[in-house]
């Protein structure tokens, strides 16, 4: 969600104007906040998970599913019942970035306890519960990844609103009105401003799933289009012209409260190398625009969505007005480790502002958070409020929370803000939301007994990060959780030693030597192979052996790995991914015609049996299995 800050928005060129100023004094801020808090240890383990929503409405009369756009009203609505009722409500409500948005988390952090896991699904389900009572009775709320037909197919909002390409409006998309953009400022704002600063609109093409009946090649023909999205389309693809089709997705996060900002820099890495594996393990979104992809994972349609880049930027043109040559997209995945075991494996090129760095390592930040600072810090502030542009540096922190919160990567490391007593924090950001609260929680709790796994056992993930940025785009291919093969380093045992006090040292000479990983299938490194890998999941079961852990949170936990086992391991009787199983279901769908175009009627009904499985009142074994004494 980001930084939300309430005032006059100001546009890409008022924003620009102010850019230096909002750099500097981010920095001012960071180094304000790191000089109070850099020495703090022995903060508990906290953490949070956060599920984005969709609300929709089913018209069972003409068999159509649409995206309902009040998620404003909803929101309010849930934060009066809730939270401004109660400060110590179960729930909490936040705006997304489209109107058919709105993202719940628990009210209060989960603590450090091994019966915390058994709370989370029934707080999911509490969430659940509380959002669809303020709807109507056609409405529903889906925890779907991606809408079938959204997003370009005609009447995809409830009410309807048409594209309006050639007004003064946000995106000037031809499919995406902007009335689907949440009316908080900052939305539109950022909408706007990333088009601008680009100097044209996004480009989004991803591959079409060529079906039998696909056409050959496939080349749609635009007819609200000046001539731009026929330049831009490639053929064989399908084309996406908005920020509002990445950012208008849904997803899963968790967030973690670190001991020390050494631990937070530990775990930020060895997590950065589990990113991509989570992601094809929770492949949720196969579908764009009504037709079928040859893609599982929302991550490149929403990084494509948020490129900001100029022509100069991206490498296409020589750089002239322009500071930096910059790689990839602000909403990507992370280019430099933050820990001393890390730093033999930043592999990659790192764009950096030197001014900033030098800055930063004059005022006593070490090398590695200093150039991961100046690295964010190459970016421009994208939502900028005229109110807010002179603030106080030592209580505030609002211009370095917006180069921060706009730096969307697959991990995110958060200072804890000013005068609060919230730690060095942790954010990972790579799954797919699911359909039920059981399998949101199976995910949410596989990764945060992860953490604890790592930090217990002193486990190191590490390779270099070029292959990590290889894994990403593995990741994201049509079926990657079974046809996939990722890089994975093979004895996670033996390596570097974080020391309490943030130095390391290394057990070995190696240089991140190929003999330290090997390409693996998501089967081996979940659930091992002998003589390759022992696998995450039989580890995580030797700790819960160790554990003292009462019965009901024991049985609770091992539904959740078996979920993740089962979807890793994936071959007949095993479980699907979303995505497998919303491929499945519509090629097996009477009204489809090998084409890879999802009709409203295919669209109907597998969101009407999406809905029904989420409710419970659908059984899906092939999707969830037969979870034994599940949380209610």
């Amino acid at each position: 969600m980001g930084l939300l800050s309430l005032g006059s928005p100001l546009t890409w060129e008022e924003t620009r104007e102010h850019a230096d100023h909002v750099r500097k004094h981010g920095i001012i801020q960071f180094l304000n906040i790191y000089n109070q808090v850099k020495d703090r240890q022995k903060d508990v383990l906290k953490w949070g998970d956060e599920v984005e929503y969709m609300l929709v409405a089913m018209d069972h009369e003409h068999k159509k599913v649409r995206l309902v756009l009040k998620g404003e009203e909803v929101l309010q609505t849930l934060q009066d019942k809730g939270e401004k009722t109660n400060p110590n409500h179960p729930t909490l409500w936040r705006p997304e970035y489209g109107s058919y948005m709105i993202e719940g988390t628990p009210g209060q952090p989960y603590g450090g306890t091994m019966s915390e896991f058994n709370t989370v699904e029934d707080n999911m389900g509490k969430r659940r519960k509380e959002a669809s009572s303020v709807l109507k009775e056609n409405e529903t709320l889906c925890t779907i990844t991606s809408f079938p037909r959204w997003l370009g197919c005609p009447g995809f909002t409830l009410p309807e609103y048409e594209p309006k390409p050639v007004d003064k409006g946000a995106s000037k998309s031809i499919f995406f009105p902007d009335e689907a953009i949440n009316r908080h400022p900052r939305f539109s704002t950022l909408t706007r401003n990333i088009r601008h600063r680009r100097g044209e609109k996004i480009v989004i093409n991803i591959p079409i799933f060529k079906d039998r009946h696909t056409p050959v090649p496939f080349v749609e023909k635009f007819p609200d289009d000046s001539g731009e999205a026929a330049r831009a389309a490639l053929p064989d693809h399908i084309y996406m012209d908005a920020m509002g089709f990445g950012m208008g997705n849904c997803c899963l996060q968790v967030t973690f409260q670190a001991c020390s900002i050494y631990e937070a820099r530990y775990l930020y890495d060895q997590l950065a190398t589990i990113c991509p594996i989570v992601m094809a393990l929770s492949a949720a979104s196969p579908f764009y625009r009504g037709y079928v992809s040859d893609i599982d994972c929302r991550w490149g349609v929403v990084s494509a969505s948020a490129d900001d880049r100029t022509r100069e930027e991206r490498g296409l043109e020589p750089l002239k007005t322009n500071k930096f040559r910059i790689h990839k997209s602000r909403y990507d995945s992370i280019d430099s480790y933050l820990s001393p075991c890390g730093e033999k494996y930043n592999d990659i090129e790192l764009t950096k502002d030197e001014q900033i760095e030098k800055q930063l390592l004059e005022a006593g930040i070490d090398k590695l958070l200093a150039q991961h600072i100046a690295h964010l810090f190459i970016r421009d502030p994208l939502a900028l409020f005229e109110e807010k542009i002179h603030i106080d540096d030592k209580n505030e922190s609002d211009h370095f929370e917006n180069i921060q919160s706009t730096n969307w990567q697959t991990m995110r490391f958060k200072p804890p803000p000013p005068n609060s007593d919230i730690g060095w924090r942790v954010e990972f950001r790579p799954m797919e939301v699911q359909l039920t609260d059981f399998e949101n929680s199976a995910y949410v709790v596989f990764v945060v007994l992860l953490t604890r796994v790592i930090l217990s056992y002193k486990l190191d993930f590490l390779i270099p990060l070029s292959k990590v940025d290889e894994n990403m785009k593995v990741a994201q291919k049509r079926n990657a959780v079974l046809e996939g093969k990722f890089y994975f380093r093979k004895d996670i045992f033996k390596g570097c030693n974080p020391i309490a006090d943030g130095s390391a040292t290394t057990q070995n000479g190696l240089n991140g030597d190929t003999e330290e990983y090997a390409l693996m299938s998501i089967d081996t490194i979940i659930n091992g192979k002998e003589g390759v890998f022992q696998g995450l999941i039989p580890i995580l079961n030797c700790y819960l052996e160790n554990m003292e852990v009462d019965v009901e949170t024991r049985c609770t936990i091992l539904n959740y790995l078996k979920l993740i086992k089962k979807r890793a391991s994936g071959g007949l009787g095993e479980l699907m991914t979303m995505a497998r199983w919303m491929r499945e279901f519509v090629s097996k769908h009477p009204e489809y015609k090998q084409d890879s175009v999802i009709t409203d009627k295919i669209n109907y009904d597998l969101l009407l049996l999406c809905d029904r499985i989420a409710k419970g009142a659908a059984h899906c074994p092939e999707l969830i299995g037969n979870p034994i004494n599940r949380a209610k």
